[in-house]
């Protein structure tokens, strides 16, 4: 695991010097911390090409394996960041007549990307960013995984490309812009993160997951190379072969990813996803004679979002070396590291516990298998449940005439964002839109009518004719679900939060908070394969008496799950967050003063005083659960801060809040 940086200009263009390409590299230091190097050579016709790359040794952790890396048959050179769990099959199948120098994943690419191309990530399992370069038709590959595991910023200017892991390393090049744009402001708090390709800044995005970009002497191609089939159809299958197929599918999945050099874990909330992943590495790792598989896990004083002996008990259960740290989630510490680790605003509070989970995880292991992707791909969140009523209601007279009358409107209200009557007038209103409105409106933080709300005359003219709505929209429509039944509307939910809600937030937040510590994260549910079976597989299979993720918590070998608790893996799900409603009626009560009300805040002319101030006031009183909203414009005005209002851009982050002041 590794950050990659690197440029390719044109001949007459502007090119990347030695001394920006090498603190464009250094800036990622946290994400290599092991070795780095960097390269700049001359194209054929006059432009040139540079790589930069920090590594994290997880294979064959000698200096052979040091990148950039060199094929001396070919002149191809690679920078690569991620893992190809099939490498050692693909380099059986690729050796020839040739040796390899090194036991890496990575010269296994660079073979395969010089004998095929851009075609070469047909034949990758795996997750990467990578930028390879072939002299002989001055052509730069750059290619990010199917699912979005690992990150790709780009900055398209005249007559070159520069890309980077990371928005730090591009913000490192002499003259780079660090103009916000207004847009992307609007997107964040309506998903509490940018989607993909969007970027915070002005002129920089993000290559989307499944694509690739092509430079070839100056012309730029960004394709999709990959995309699940939600719109082929479903097979003629029986419940129990759909499962033997999702346990081989997922078992060989897990197999490559405990493939590692160096000491290597797990991490075990005690959830359906986390348990079953260790219990098939588990029961892998003792068929290989390998010992106890190792797990980790945080708790928390807050009963409510404590889950440690829910993990204890899987622990118990499937026989790991198990590690629970107690924590005390300490926002104050965490909201300017947070910051700076993770590039654009963020505005998911859980990574506040994913960043302390993987530091003390790093502390022992080097490598983390977890159980991201479960929830999307096997329809395991209640709000899937919500769009299967909500697409049977649509087609109720009766139900309609309801809505026409807005008699939703007399329902009562609770507190609590997430309390039972909140939600369920909430539910009600939305039914009369279009499926992707209603379903941004319940996932989402800030609707539409309160961003309007919130913005002063000159950001909304500023924001120009931007529709955050067009993103989830673009990706309903992708799917190429129909929307006739409740089942393909369920489908395309599915569907839309892989390229969304999983890339945009989870992925990106296991990654910053991981590649912070030096930790590298694998996610077995993740793995195409699976992802294209779940994809394949009627929701039918999916939530099966009941029970949603049946396929997950029927994988794992029953010997192991006869063991848990009655109901264990079918109890409400918990997440994994912060009590961020108490925090900001107590201990934090203060900093939203002092931060989203000051003058410094209210003088970048994006939000009406009155309306935060509403907001704040609203939530000290117990009248309205804001703290997800209030959290986002934290997170936003913090990164304005560490990333915008200094006159030179940071190569480390503030230690402190009050350095923020």
């Amino acid at each position: 695991m590794c950050g990659i940086v690197g440029a390719v200009w044109e001949a007459g263009a502007k090119p990347v010097t030695m001394r920006e390409l090498r603190a464009m590299t250094e800036a990622l230091t946290h994400r290599g911390p092991d070795d780095g190097d960097v390269w700049i050579g001359e194209t054929a016709s006059g432009g040139g090409v540079a790589l930069g790359h920090r590594r994290l040794s997880i294979l064959d952790p000698t200096p052979c394996g040091r990148q950039p890396m060199t094929d001396e048959a070919t002149g191809c050179r690679i920078a690569f960041n991620g893992e190809i769990y099939n490498y050692r099959e693909l380099r059986k199948r690729h050796a020839g007549d040739r040796t390899f120098r090194t036991g890496t994943d990575t010269e296994v690419l660079l073979r395969l990307f010089g004998e095929r191309g851009a075609d070469c990530v047909d034949e990758l399992r795996g997750m990467f960013g990578f930028a390879a370069f072939d002299p002989r038709s001055e052509t730069l590959l750059i290619a990010r995984d199917r699912l979005g595991q690992k990150p790709l910023f780009l900055r398209r200017e005249p007559g070159r490309v520069l890309f980077a892991s990371e928005l730090k390393s591009l913000l490192q090049v002499d003259g780079a812009p660090r103009e916000v744009d207004p847009a992307a402001v609007d997107r964040f708090l309506a998903y509490q993160y940018v989607p993909d390709p969007h970027c915070i800044l002005r002129g920089y995005e993000k290559l989307p997951p499944g694509h690739r970009l092509r430079w070839r002497r100056g012309a730029v191609e960004i394709q999709r190379y990959w995309r699940p089939r939600y719109d082929a159809g479903t097979r003629d299958a029986s419940p129990t072969e759909w499962l033997e197929e999702t346990r081989e599918t997922l078992s060989e999945a897990v197999r490559l990813r405990l493939r590692s050099d160096v000491p290597l874990g797990a991490f075990l909330s005690g959830g359906v996803d986390s348990t079953v992943i260790c219990a098939v590495a588990q029961r892998i790792l003792k068929e290989q004679g390998a010992g106890s598989l190792k797990t980790f896990s945080i708790g928390f004083a807050e009963k409510r979002y404590d889950e440690s002996e829910h993990a204890r008990v899987a622990a118990e259960t499937l026989g790991t070396e198990h590690r629970e740290f107690r924590v005390t989630p300490d926002a104050l510490a965490a909201l300017p590291r947070l910051a700076w680790h993770f590039d654009e605003p963020f505005g998911d509070s859980s990574a506040i516990p994913t960043l302390a989970l993987s530091e003390h995880t790093r502390e022992h292991v080097t490598v983390a298998i977890s159980g991201d992707g479960g929830d999307e791909l096997f329809c395991g969140y209640e709000r899937y449940a919500a769009v299967r009523l909500a697409a049977r209601l649509d087609r109720t007279g009766p139900f309609k005439s309801l809505l026409t009358a807005n008699l939703w409107q007399k329902l009562p209200s609770g507190v609590e964002q997430k309390g039972f009557m909140r939600r369920a007038k909430r539910f009600v209103k939305e039914l009369g839109n279009p499926p992707h409105e209603r379903y941004l409106r319940w996932v989402g933080i800030f609707d539409r009518e309160t961003r309007g709300g919130l913005y002063t005359p000159e950001f909304r003219v500023a924001m120009g004719d931007a529709d955050a709505a067009s993103d989830l929209l673009d990706a309903f429509e992708d799917c190429g679900c129909g929307e006739d039944s409740a089942e393909e509307q369920v489908r395309a939910a599915t569907c839309a939060d892989l390229p969304t809600y999983l890339a945009g937030d989870i992925l990106t937040k296991v990654d910053r908070a991981s590649m912070a510590v030096g930790l590298e994260a694998r996610s077995p549910l993740l793995d195409h394969r699976v992802a294209e079976l779940a994809a394949e597989m009627p929701q039918s299979i999916k939530v099966r008496g009941g029970s949603a993720k049946w396929p997950l918590k029927a994988t794992a070998w029953s010997d192991d799950f006869a063991r848990l608790p009655k109901g264990f893996l079918d109890r409400k799900k918990t997440g994994f967050g912060v009590p961020l409603g108490p925090w900001f009626r107590g201990e934090l009560r203060p900093l939203l003063d002092r931060i989203l009300l000051s003058d410094r805040a209210l003088g970048r002319g994006w939000f009406r005083p009155e309306a935060v101030r509403r907001l704040i006031d609203d939530h000290a009183a117990s009248r309205w659960d804001h703290s997800a909203r209030l959290w986002c414009l934290l997170m936003l005005e913090v990164w304005c801060r560490v990333w915008i209002d200094g006159p030179t851009v940071p190569t480390a982050g503030p230690t402190t809040i009050e350095e923020l002041m």
